[in-house]
């Protein structure tokens, strides 16, 4: 008899692949919250429908000067949907000593708007979650400052860019555009 007519070998082999078919909050970032800079939370389920950006920076690094390229992204697309949240982080020794002076140097040298965390985690084991999960589900931890997760509107990482990458950039704005259309 055919191996596609036995239905106790078709079984398992149909309810795996639905179950690869299902929504999985594996694949989806909604479920994380990250401190915000300004007190309470930023929760990436509140942006659900909405590209996000998701950057980790440094006030004392050679790409900090992308600061104001993330900001003029942010109010390029901000109306169209585009969420840009920038990730102040300290593992490459780079950060400032806390994150009301992180907010004060961001506001004062680059008159940023955008959404901020407080100084967060972003390799190892101290890791913050959304970056353990990064890491884990889809191979991707932070080299330096400024690499760049691009979210679609379901929360899924779509994009990866190194900290070389410009935030105005073709390959960004493009993946950009793509996911606002």
């Amino acid at each position: 008899m055919p191996r596609f007519l036995m239905p106790h070998l078709a079984m398992p082999r149909l309810a795996a692949l639905l179950i690869c078919l299902l929504p999985s909050p594996a694949l989806a970032a909604q479920g994380f919250a990250f401190a915000n800079i300004d007190g309470g939370t930023h929760e990436l389920a509140d942006w659900s429908g909405q590209p996000v950006l998701i950057v980790n920076t440094a006030s004392r690094c050679g790409f900090t000067s992308q600061y104001a390229a993330l900001q003029t992204l942010y109010d390029r697309y901000k109306a169209d949907g585009l969420v840009v949240l920038a990730v102040p982080s300290d593992d490459f020794r780079q950060e400032l000593s806390s994150a009301e002076a992180v907010k004060a140097f961001c506001e004062a040298n680059f008159g940023l708007t955008l959404p901020m965390t407080d100084i967060t985690s972003v390799r190892g084991a101290e890791a913050h979650p959304f970056y353990r999960w990064l890491a884990d589900a889809h191979g991707m931890a932070p080299a330096w400052n400024f690499n760049k997760v691009l979210l679609d509107p379901k929360g899924a990482p779509v994009a990866i860019f190194g900290a070389a990458t410009r935030p105005l950039s073709a390959p960004i704005t493009g993946a950009i555009e793509r996911l606002l259309d």
